[in-house]
Protein backbone atom coordinates (compact mmCIF):
# COMPACT_ATOMS: atom_id res chain seq x y z
CA UNK A 1 0.00 0.00 0.00
CA UNK A 2 1.19 3.52 -0.74
CA UNK A 3 -0.15 6.86 0.45
CA UNK A 4 2.19 9.67 -0.59
CA UNK A 5 1.52 13.27 -1.56
CA UNK A 6 4.13 15.69 -2.93
CA UNK A 7 2.94 19.25 -3.51
CA UNK A 8 4.43 22.62 -4.34
CA UNK A 9 2.37 25.72 -3.71
CA UNK A 10 2.02 29.03 -1.91
CA UNK A 11 0.49 29.58 1.52
CA UNK A 12 -2.91 31.25 1.37
CA UNK A 13 -2.60 32.57 4.95
CA UNK A 14 -0.18 32.48 7.87
CA UNK A 15 0.02 29.09 9.64
CA UNK A 16 -2.14 28.65 12.74
CA UNK A 17 -0.20 27.05 15.59
CA UNK A 18 -1.98 25.30 18.46
CA UNK A 19 -1.03 22.77 21.11
CA UNK A 20 -2.90 19.62 22.06
CA UNK A 21 -3.85 18.98 25.69
CA UNK A 22 -0.69 16.88 26.00
CA UNK A 23 1.46 19.78 24.74
CA UNK A 24 2.14 18.58 21.19
CA UNK A 25 2.44 21.38 18.62
CA UNK A 26 0.18 21.24 15.55
CA UNK A 27 0.05 23.80 12.74
CA UNK A 28 -2.58 24.14 10.03
CA UNK A 29 -2.39 26.07 6.79
CA UNK A 30 -3.55 25.86 3.19
CA UNK A 31 -1.51 25.99 0.04
CA UNK A 32 -2.68 27.05 -3.39
CA UNK A 33 -1.57 24.62 -6.12
CA UNK A 34 -2.22 25.42 -9.77
CA UNK A 35 -3.48 22.60 -11.95
CA UNK A 36 -1.14 21.73 -14.85
CA UNK A 37 -3.73 22.49 -17.54
CA UNK A 38 -6.12 25.28 -18.49
CA UNK A 39 -9.90 25.14 -18.37
CA UNK A 40 -12.29 25.83 -21.27
CA UNK A 41 -11.80 29.59 -20.93
CA UNK A 42 -8.00 29.26 -21.05
CA UNK A 43 -7.42 29.93 -17.36
CA UNK A 44 -5.56 27.74 -14.89
CA UNK A 45 -7.62 26.44 -12.02
CA UNK A 46 -6.23 26.27 -8.51
CA UNK A 47 -6.74 23.77 -5.70
CA UNK A 48 -6.58 24.96 -2.09
CA UNK A 49 -5.18 22.08 -0.07
CA UNK A 50 -5.24 21.92 3.74
CA UNK A 51 -1.94 20.92 5.36
CA UNK A 52 -1.38 19.63 8.91
CA UNK A 53 2.10 19.66 10.49
CA UNK A 54 3.07 18.24 13.89
CA UNK A 55 5.76 18.68 16.58
CA UNK A 56 8.90 20.79 16.01
CA UNK A 57 8.16 21.08 12.28
CA UNK A 58 4.83 22.72 13.19
CA UNK A 59 6.62 25.29 15.34
CA UNK A 60 9.17 26.00 12.58
CA UNK A 61 6.39 26.48 10.03
CA UNK A 62 4.55 28.87 12.35
CA UNK A 63 7.74 30.85 13.06
CA UNK A 64 9.21 31.06 9.56
CA UNK A 65 6.34 30.81 7.06
CA UNK A 66 3.79 33.43 6.10
CA UNK A 67 1.11 34.04 3.51
CA UNK A 68 2.49 33.88 -0.03
CA UNK A 69 5.59 31.79 0.79
CA UNK A 70 6.43 28.99 -1.66
CA UNK A 71 6.76 25.54 -0.05
CA UNK A 72 7.19 21.91 -1.02
CA UNK A 73 5.18 19.43 1.03
CA UNK A 74 5.97 15.73 1.36
CA UNK A 75 3.33 13.81 3.27
CA UNK A 76 0.31 11.56 3.19
CA UNK A 77 -3.37 12.10 2.48
CA UNK A 78 -5.66 11.68 5.47
CA UNK A 79 -9.45 11.45 5.40
CA UNK A 80 -11.32 11.81 8.69
CA UNK A 81 -14.85 12.51 9.79
CA UNK A 82 -16.58 14.17 12.72
CA UNK A 83 -20.12 14.92 13.83
CA UNK A 84 -21.01 18.62 13.44
CA UNK A 85 -23.12 20.55 15.96
CA UNK A 86 -26.15 20.19 13.70
CA UNK A 87 -25.85 16.38 13.91
CA UNK A 88 -24.54 15.83 10.38
CA UNK A 89 -21.41 13.87 9.63
CA UNK A 90 -18.63 15.99 8.04
CA UNK A 91 -15.67 14.65 6.10
CA UNK A 92 -12.26 16.31 5.92
CA UNK A 93 -9.47 15.49 3.47
CA UNK A 94 -6.05 16.94 4.28
CA UNK A 95 -2.35 16.30 3.80
CA UNK A 96 -0.35 15.42 6.91
CA UNK A 97 3.15 16.70 6.17
CA UNK A 98 6.26 14.70 7.05
CA UNK A 99 8.55 17.31 5.50
CA UNK A 100 8.09 20.97 4.57
CA UNK A 101 10.72 22.66 2.40
CA UNK A 102 10.88 26.43 2.27
CA UNK A 103 11.50 27.20 -1.43
CA UNK A 104 11.84 30.97 -1.36
CA UNK A 105 13.30 33.54 0.96
CA UNK A 106 11.13 35.29 3.48
CA UNK A 107 10.75 39.07 3.66
CA UNK A 108 13.33 39.31 6.47
CA UNK A 109 15.98 37.66 4.29
CA UNK A 110 15.22 39.99 1.38
CA UNK A 111 15.96 42.94 3.67
CA UNK A 112 19.21 41.46 4.95
CA UNK A 113 17.78 40.26 8.26
CA UNK A 114 18.10 36.87 9.88
CA UNK A 115 16.00 34.12 8.37
CA UNK A 116 15.30 30.43 8.81
CA UNK A 117 18.59 29.34 7.25
CA UNK A 118 20.63 31.48 9.64
CA UNK A 119 18.61 30.52 12.71
CA UNK A 120 18.84 26.81 11.98
CA UNK A 121 22.59 26.92 11.18
CA UNK A 122 22.03 25.79 7.60
CA UNK A 123 24.32 28.44 6.11
CA UNK A 124 27.21 26.97 8.13
CA UNK A 125 26.85 23.65 6.29
CA UNK A 126 26.58 24.94 2.73
CA UNK A 127 29.93 24.31 0.96
CA UNK A 128 29.62 27.21 -1.51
Amino acid sequence: MLNKAILIGRLTADPELRYTQSGTAVANFRIAVDRPYTNQTGERETDFIPIVVWDKLAENCANFLAKGRLVAIDGRIQVRSYDAQDGTRRWVTEVVANDVRFLDRGRDNDMGGSGFEDDMGINDRVPF
